[in-house]
């Protein structure tokens, strides 16, 4: 009887893997492809331009910084496999006016032709307590239009140099606790993930954690993801709760330690 069971189990995971593929979005080819960038003139956006650009795309670079743009496309420009891709870049800040961003697309258009696929990298992050931050801070298929939602880690980035700035000693303590990626790792996983049409992008093994955990009602590239997920959430959950575990106790000693300099300030 369990030997049955196992054999329509390694059937039932076979058919999954078979079937897959019919209902998983059709990959984007590359070559000749239109990809804009915006905050593509460093950190992970300049990554995956020149990873696209080495698949063959054309790339219109999108960033506020003309003088680092222009040091991008030089960069860009080197990995060519053909003499007839293009760089673009357009100075906009893409936080600001909406007609001037809807500009900035139609522009690119008219030279390049439609967009095949957009990277959304323009922001940046404010460390800081929440009770500290400001209000201001918070403002944020059926067209055959699929989108992949990244979960890059810690990446040696200058938006990350900048944001550990200001990182409180807790937040700082609990990204220590993992290596910092490189961005060209990091660009690789996230244009793979894209021209599959996978919803999610994660690298390493606590991105796919956290993404499978966070899945919540979000859709699925293939029935073998949704089983998988199904099959890892209970085992993932525990997991996180060691992870938990072990931060609050990196927040319980930095409050500790804050007490106690604050009674030796007073007493001083």
């Amino acid at each position: 009887m369990l030997l049955l069971a196992a054999a329509f189990l390694v059937a039932f995971v076979l058919l999954l893997y078979m079937v897959s593929p019919l209902i998983s979005p059709k990959p984007l080819a590359l070559p000749g492809a239109h990809v804009v960038v915006t905050g593509g003139s460093s950190g992970i956006g300049k990554c995956i331009a020149i990873e696209c650009y080495k698949q063959g795309a054309f790339i219109t670079l999108v960033a506020r910084n003309e003088d680092k743009l222009l040091q991008a496309k030089k960069e860009i420009e080197k990995h060519s496999i053909n003499d007839k891709q293009v760089v673009l870049c357009i100075s906009v800040d893409v936080s600001q006016d909406y007609s001037q961003v809807e500009n900035v697309i139609k522009q690119a258009q008219e030279k390049l032709g439609p967009v095949d696929m957009l990277v959304n990298c323009a922001g940046m992050s404010l460390s800081g307590k929440f009770e500290d931050l400001e209000v201001s801070t918070f403002e944020v298929k059926p067209y055959n239009v699929y989108v992949t939602v990244a979960y890059p880690p810690d990446t040696d980035t200058p938006g990350f140099a900048e944001e550990n700035k200001t990182k409180p000693l807790e937040t700082r303590l609990i990204s220590e606790t993992v290596s910092v990626c490189k961005p060209e790792q990091v660009a690789k996983q996230i244009v793979k993930d894209a021209i599959q049409g996978n919803f999610n992008s994660s690298i390493g093994s606590d991105g796919y954690m956290l993404s499978s955990l966070t899945c919540g009602m979000a859709p699925v590239t293939s029935i073998t993801e949704g089983l998988q997920q199904v099959v890892t959430m209970g085992l993932f959950r525990t997991i996180a709760l060691f992870y938990l575990g072990s931060f609050d106790s990196i927040v319980r000693r930095c409050m500790m330690q804050r007490a106690k300099s604050e009674i030796a300030d007073k007493t001083a």
